[in-house]
């Protein structure tokens, strides 16, 4: 009973946060712990791989949030992770790309492992106006100042994260931090250089955590997951609850405090390679003019434990 109660605790007190967005938004958040949280790498003990493709709100129109993600990591001698994430994160006229080189050491605790993790690389964002022109009533140029003037002014600042993930295993729980530095992107708001404009990359700081439930059938378990994010000044709640058939099928659905419902479903295609796809809509004014969000997964996951090779004796008798 104490693990339910643990569980639930969790989702009390996660309740109090709202919500918040500057960070790509992702509904399968299994496949992307490694942007978030460094401590994650290698704490399955595989190597894994995910790549993930985002396109939100289609229908709306062009500059709608579209999102592409690849993640890889390893266990290294039990003892150490390894991990790298690539981001290309597009939202209007912004282009960002982050590209992070993640390292865990993994120390036993109680029936488990915790993952200590730090992360660096390299953040790149850039603004591609093309031939769009803004025009406001306080500005007699057609150009409104708070926005750079082209697409040349792109910057390249070093990034910093750190997370601690625990896993056993029916349990995972992680708590990190992203962008340490609070970096700031500096671009030119006219020709002459003597407006600019500042996009700080806001420290971020992350609550994940899961359980694996049985059920009767040995062959059916359930799976519920949240995931909180928060700036400091906006938060975002996701609770999610997932039904996995043999470990072969799943399916469910996930809630967000974004006004957002997510239908998720995946399979694993052979022996390693699994897919899954999840389809978002919102619950807001929003809904009339979107189609909708789509987010499609594939990847997988190599065990390479070798079995200990039986040593062989000879018999003195045949030497």
């Amino acid at each position: 009973m104490k693990k339910y109660t643990f569980f639930l605790s969790i989702f009390i007190m996660a309740t109090v946060l709202l919500k918040a967005q500057q960070e790509s938004q992702f509904s399968q958040v299994a496949y992307t712990q490694l942007l978030t949280n460094p401590g994650y790498a290698g704490s399955d003990g595989k190597i894994c791989a995910y790549a993930l493709q985002r396109s939100q709100w289609t229908g709306f129109g062009d500059g709608a949030p579209s999102v592409t993600v690849f993640n890889v990591d390893a266990a290294i001698k039990n003892r150490f992770g390894l991990g790298i994430s690539l981001e290309n994160d597009e939202l209007g006229f912004d282009k960002n790309f982050k590209l992070n080189l993640s390292i865990a050491y993994k120390a036993s605790l109680g029936n488990g492992n915790l993952g200590i993790g730090v992360k660096w690389g390299v953040a790149n964002s850039a603004v591609d106006l093309g031939d769009s022109q803004w025009i406001t009533p306080d500005v007699e140029a057609n150009n409104d100042v708070a926005i750079p003037i082209d697409g040349s002014n792109d910057f390249n600042l070093l990034d910093f994260g750190f997370g601690l993930f625990y896993k056993t295993e029916d349990l995972y729980l992680g708590i990190s931090s992203t962008h340490l530095l609070e970096s700031e992107f500096e671009f030119n708001s006219n020709e002459d250089g003597s407006s600019t404009t500042k996009v700080a990359l806001k420290r971020h700081y992350y609550i994940t955590a899961g359980y694996n439930l049985a059920f009767a059938n040995p062959l059916l378990e359930f799976k519920p997951n949240i995931f909180v994010r928060s700036d400091g000044t906006n938060s975002q709640l996701a609770v999610t609850g997932l039904i996995e058939y043999n470990k072969k099928i799943w399916g469910g659905v996930s809630l967000r405090t974004d006004k957002a419902i997510t239908g998720i479903f995946g399979m694993e295609l052979f022996k390693w390679v699994k897919v899954s796809y999840s389809y978002d809509f919102v619950v807001s004014e929003l809904m009339g003019y979107n189609d909708g969000t789509h987010e499609i997964m594939m990847g997988f996951c190599l065990d390479v434990k070798k079995d200990k090779t039986p040593e062989k004796y000879k018999s003195i008798r045949f030497l």
